[in-house]
């Protein structure tokens, strides 16, 4: 996501690249040129790869950087091609350009984008959505008894669509509303923030008051530094720049962590990483929010430092199942003498999902794309597992759990089920 975002603010100018015969010819909106041009063209060498037999459909490639007038151009020559699917653009925005174009012809498009907002009828997007990860962590939450969720979140476009996500499935399980609360990145407002979510000042005042020797003790301890931040992906393992700290303290340090009674939530959705996230670690321990009895979930970017994150042993994360990539990583380098980036696993499945769908078309037809043939109830086998459609343009996941280890690094607790289901999408 964080890719897709930056890619955001590129402006891209398309150009007809390519112009084979209409009929099954399929377009693909990629940037060819400018400063993506090396992510597009390996996304494009990846949709190639797909296409790996004379009978498959032929590719026609329009560059979304070459010229002015963004996606929605390239969306208008392919569809003067001829062409009977549109597969891309990459981001969010381009991907609603190229819908205005796409859709009162009802062209399918297969965009690479994670952004779930801009699906529709007849726009899918293949990316790995927050919402594909939420609802699989929450299914195994409640497979494991869990009922009560919460969300801390940075107040960003990714929070934010956790958050919906979340408040989502809940409700099509029948829990209750979760709470949800945002921040603005800052220790004194994630420390304020939490505190409240949590109901920290109400737990602890149900605590019986200590003697006086043990007030004297925790009189002590409070005099003592506050603990210094954690930065999970700081590989040397360095202290906090000294005004992430100011004016930050910790709730009195009494004697009594074992009295204090449970936060209100038995699941808390995280979806910071870097120095927010260490913030965030370092105010769940102050808050007495503990793997004991509240399960963390986050995002599947957790996947990426997973070795640096032993403080939040316990929590999960969705993603794809790695070994299901195997096959394809050792095709790819066996050409191209590299590691594919995972925005080529995106083309390389809508590639081969286009030649499979050809493969079954219709005897006669010419065109194999229908909605009916691409939301097929099982689905499409893929570089990162099986995923498949709604008539809706919501895309189906079958995602893995991983777990975060007490030395770092994470385990699979729930495998893929191998097929798609509510519960495993």
């Amino acid at each position: 996501m964080a890719t897709l975002s930056a890619c955001e603010s590129t402006p891209h100018r398309p150009t007809h690249v390519a112009a084979p015969t209409a009929g099954r010819n399929v377009g693909v909106l990629l940037p060819l040129s400018g400063p993506n041009a090396g992510l597009g063209q390996e996304m494009l060498v990846a949709a190639r790869m797909a296409m790996n037999t004379p009978t498959a459909p032929t590719l026609d490639v329009h560059d979304t950087a070459a010229v002015g007038g963004g996606a929605a151009v390239a969306a208008k020559a392919a569809i003067a091609a001829g062409d009977g699917l549109i597969l891309g653009p990459l981001t969010a925005n381009e991907t609603t350009q190229a819908a205005a174009v796409t859709a009162p012809v009802s062209i399918p498009m297969l965009a690479f984008t994670s952004d779930m907002s801009v699906a529709q009828p007849d726009v899918w997007t293949l990316g790995i959505a927050p919402e594909q990860q939420v609802r699989r962590m929450v299914a195994l939450a409640m497979q494991k008894g869990r009922q009560h969720f919460a969300a801390f979140l940075p107040d960003n476009r990714l929070g934010h669509a956790l958050g919906q996500a979340l408040a989502q499935v809940c409700e099509e399980n029948g829990l209750q509303a979760p709470q949800i609360m945002f921040h603005d990145g800052t220790q004194n407002t994630i420390t304020a923030n939490l505190n409240t979510l949590s109901a920290y000042d109400s737990r602890i005042a149900t605590v019986p008051q200590p003697d006086p020797a043990e007030k004297a003790a925790n009189k002590a301890i409070e005099s003592l530094p506050a603990s210094e931040a954690l930065d999970p992906i700081n590989p040397d393992g360095a202290q906090l720049p000294q005004s992430t700290q100011d004016s930050t303290t910790l709730p009195p340090a009494l004697n009594i962590a074992k009295d204090i009674p449970p936060a209100p939530f038995d699941a808390l959705l995280l979806g910071d990483t870097g120095l927010q996230l260490g913030m965030i670690i370092n105010a769940l321990g102050q808050m007495h929010v503990d793997s004991a009895h509240v399960q963390i979930m986050g995002p599947g970017l957790w996947g990426a430092f997973a070795s640096k994150l032993s403080a939040l042993q316990g929590a999960w994360y969705a993603a794809p199942d790695p070994a299901s990539r195997q096959a394809f990583i050792q095709q790819f380098m066996a050409t191209y003498h590299h590691m594919p980036t995972p925005l080529a696993d995106l083309t390389y499945d809508a590639a081969a999902l286009v030649k499979t769908l050809d493969q079954n078309r219709p005897a006669g037809s010419t065109n194999g794309y229908s909605v009916q043939a691409l939301t097929r109830p099982d689905g499409f086998g893929g570089v990162d597992g099986v995923f498949g459609f709604t008539a809706d343009g919501k895309t189906r996941r079958d995602l893995a759990v991983f777990q975060i280890l007490p030395s770092g690094g994470s385990v699979m607790v729930a495998p893929p089920a191998g097929k798609l289901g509510r519960d495993t999408n």
